[in-house]
């Protein structure tokens, strides 16, 4: 995959044992990508195939999808400045309690999260950059930034279990 590591230790993907499946883990992993826009959807299709396949009901697939897909943009655009010398760090963890849990983090200077823009203001209409932070946090549960903006940690909880018609009408009615 372009600019995909995945290297071969241990604590590289986790997986859960049955013990662990019962108490809730699914699995964990780090992978580090290089600052090439070639890098984010072979990314983010190798991370969302695990969200998948391990069976992590976190929300909407699609938006954990749209989120990863902007938070990898940005680290790879705005904060390595595409420098191919620098790597991506992306750390996925999924609970059957907590849903999906990522945190992307990029080694450029950082940004202040508190000065970008509302773009649904009349000055965040206008401005150049910020649309993929909205997105991010109106598509997750859950955005923070840390370490001056240079880690973004997203999360999506578990969708809540349906009820099934018997539940709803215990009368059959």
């Amino acid at each position: 995959m372009a600019g995909i590591q995945i290297t071969n230790e241990p604590s590289n993907l986790q997986a859960q044992s049955a013990g662990e499946r019962a108490r809730g883990f699914l699995f964990e992993t780090e992978i580090w990508m290089a600052s090439k826009i070639s890098a984010i959807s072979p990314m983010v299709e190798l991370l969302m195939q695990l969200i998948e396949g391990y069976d992590c009901k976190a929300g909407s697939e699609s938006d954990v999808r749209l989120a990863l897909r902007e938070a990898l943009n940005n680290a790879v655009l705005h904060g390595n400045a595409m420098n191919s010398h620098k790597l991506v760090q992306v750390s996925c963890r999924c609970e059957v309690a907590r849903g999906v849990q990522i945190t992307v983090t990029d080694y450029g200077e950082g940004f202040d999260p508190s000065g970008v823009p509302d773009t649904l203001t009349a000055e965040g209409l206008l401005a150049e950059h910020g649309r993929g932070i909205h997105l991010m946090k109106s598509v997750m549960d859950e955005v923070s930034f840390e370490s001056g903006g240079t880690v973004v940690h997203m999360r999506k909880g578990p969708v809540p279990a349906k009820e099934t018609e018997l539940q709803k009408d215990p009368g059959g009615k």
